[in-house]
């Protein structure tokens, strides 16, 4: 079986040739060219037909992004596995939609990285686990922003005028005075309240309260 060829995109030299003497030990890889800018990896690109690029996404003269688009459209065959300390979910998303193959960061193992390799250049799609962390999170963190935003849209006027008054910092007594009702209506509606904004606790309550503009408002 032929080896992987391989070329190498990196404003660092110390980058490029360390990976490149990780990769020296394994017989399946070949390290055909080396790039210290995004000009220079098209270029070679084109000359080298490599079968993978490893490419930063910060580089000089035409970003990791920018060149990672023109290889794939210019070079369909070839594939592309960003290699980068950029631990960043935006990244991660326009990359992908650049046409890479792949995402993993440079504090990653060597068997990660060989891993990488080997799957992007079969065609697959790899990300390290260091971004399959990030990218969870990211996704929890909007779930829940699309669930609070949810729950506070089915909020009734009353429920919000008592979100209000909680954020103020008045007690269950202390509304009810305010809005002619018991203390125990008061209660019922803080407990729907927390319901529907998945919220658990009084602390967690006055906190989501503050921080979405109630006991500010007018």
């Amino acid at each position: 079986m032929d080896p992987i060829k391989i070329l190498l995109a990196d404003d660092h030299a110390l980058i490029r040739t360390g990976i490149k003497n990780l990769l020296e030990g394994h017989s399946e890889f070949k390290v055909v060219g080396e790039a210290s800018d995004g000009d220079e990896a098209l270029q070679k690109a084109k000359s080298l037909s490599p079968d993978v690029v490893i490419i930063d996404i910060s580089m000089p003269k035409l970003s990791g992004i920018e060149a990672t688009r023109q290889i794939v459209k210019r070079h369909p065959s070839t594939r592309v596995l960003v290699l980068t300390m950029h631990e960043n979910a935006e990244y991660v998303y326009q990359i992908f939609k650049a046409g890479a193959g792949g995402y993993i960061l440079k504090n990653a193992g060597k068997e990660e990285l060989i891993d990488a390799i080997r799957s992007v250049a079969d065609g697959k799609r790899f990300v390290g686990r260091h971004v399959s962390e990030l990218m969870i999170s990211e996704y929890m963190k909007k779930a829940d922003e699309r669930d609070g935003s949810a729950g506070q849209t089915a909020l009734t006027s009353r429920e919000r005028e008592i979100l209000e008054l909680i954020a103020q910092g008045l007690n269950n007594q202390q509304i009810g005075e305010r809005l002619f009702i018991s203390p125990r209506t008061v209660d019922t509606h803080r407990t729907n309240i927390m319901q529907k904004l998945h919220v658990h606790d009084a602390a967690n309550l006055v906190r989501y309260a503050l921080e979405h503009g109630f006991g500010t408002r007018k």
